[in-house]
C-alpha cells in the first residue's frame, strides 16, 4: 500500500512539472476600422435582418429608411472630419419598443463586435 503512494505522488509531481509548458503569445489582429461602406451596408444588413423592408437606401446621403407595419426606422450614416463614421437609428411610431436594440445588437454583430 505504502508503494502505492509513493508511486502516485511520484506520478501527480512529474504531470505537474510537465503542465508548465510555454506556449509563445498569440498576436490577434486589431478589428477593422470602420469605414462608411462596411458601416452602411451593416446598418442595411440589420434592418433587413430585424424585418424591415428598406424603402429608401442613398449612400451618397447615408440615408437609410425602412418600415415595418405602420413603423418606419431611419439610419443615418455620417462620416466625422476626424475620419471615424456615426450611424444612427431613429424610430418613428414603432409598435415594438425594442426594435431599435434589436437593429443595434444586428449592427453591432455585423461590424464584429
Amino acid at each position: 500500500m505504502n508503494r502505492w503512494l509513493i508511486q502516485g505522488a511520484l506520478i501527480c509531481a512529474l504531470s505537474m512539472s510537465v503542465s508548465g509548458c510555454y506556449y509563445p503569445p498569440v498576436a490577434y489582429p486589431a478589428p477593422a476600422p470602420a469605414s462608411f461602406d462596411r458601416s452602411f451596408n451593416a446598418a442595411s444588413s440589420a434592418m433587413r435582418e430585424q424585418g424591415l423592408a428598406i424603402r429608401t437606401e442613398d449612400r451618397s446621403s447615408g440615408t437609410i429608411v425602412g418600415t415595418q407595419g405602420n413603423a418606419s426606422v431611419t439610419a443615418s450614416v455620417r462620416q466625422q472630419a476626424d475620419g471615424s463614421v456615426r450611424v444612427q437609428f431613429d424610430a418613428n411610431g414603432p409598435r415594438d419598443p425594442a426594435l431599435i436594440d434589436r437593429i443595434s445588437r444586428s449592427y453591432d454583430r455585423y461590424m464584429g463586435r
